[in-house]
């Protein structure tokens, strides 16, 4: 049974009060990266797997884009896209990422956002998007960092008066579930390893083009905790293409 906590009304609920949720793809601190990595996606068709509020499709689209489809688990996210969407050629279908069912080569351009630590089985997820992709094909995603998945508490170590002293990493070759608290509780999330990703990559048949792990940039630095994010990696993005 796959998780579906966006679609649980109080997890909803404080997921809506986010940052990210209120000021869209300005508001998060490794946009400014992840932008910089999408190819060209004028008169492309684009896929967007774990699209949520529909930012990053109506992004592609502002950018020229032929046809997008968003894809998501939730139809309380889809629902908030829709209202938000004014595009006929964007497209939403509510469906589990591992379960995605496309004509090979039906898209120019795969995109995610923070949606693959959700998914247990990302090796199936790559060989799947590869087979949609045209050859050439642009696919670049983001995750949470292995250093932040590694541990289920995801939390700094804190002195007896409260001062985040360091991030702690343990378990990190253990891959597998965590469950974790993330707005409510027991949200899960599946840790793995950098390598794994990329060697699931190379495996699939990609060409990994551009690694990063961005930290906020300098817009984000004056907010509250965000001077505490350069610390360590949040975030881990990469581009890839279909050979």
């Amino acid at each position: 049974m796959k998780q579906n906590k966006y679609d649980d009304v109080l997890f909803f609920n404080e997921y809506k009060k986010m940052p990210r949720s209120i000021g869209g793809l300005e508001a998060t601190g490794e946009w400014p990266v992840f932008q910089q990595m999408l190819p060209n996606m004028r008169e492309k068709r684009v896929l967007d797997l774990g699209c949520g509020f529909g930012w990053h499709c109506r992004y592609a689209k502002e950018q020229g884009a032929r046809a997008v489809v968003g894809v998501d688990i939730s139809e309380r996210m889809l629902e908030r896209a829709r209202e938000e969407t004014k595009h006929h050629s964007i497209t939403y279908k509510r469906t589990a990422i591992e379960d995605i069912e496309f004509a090979p080569d039906s898209f120019d351009i795969v995109i995610s956002s923070l949606a693959f630590h959700y998914v247990k089985t990302i090796d199936v997820v790559f060989y799947k998007v590869f087979q949609l992709l045209k050859r050439g094909g642009a696919f670049v995603f983001s995750v949470e960092h292995p250093i932040f998945t590694s541990q289920s508490a995801q939390d700094w170590y804190y002195d007896s008066d409260g001062n985040r002293l360091h991030w702690p990493v343990d378990n990190y070759q253990t891959e597998g579930i965590r469950h974790t608290m993330f707005l409510t509780e027991n949200v899960e999330k599946y840790h793995r390893t950098i390598s794994t990703y990329m060697n699931d990559l190379i495996k699939a048949g990609f060409r990994v083009t551009k690694v990063s792990e961005p930290k906020p940039h300098s817009g984000m630095l004056d907010k509250q905790g965000m001077e505490d994010e350069i610390r360590r990696p949040m975030f881990l993005l990469v581009a890839a293409e279909k050979q």
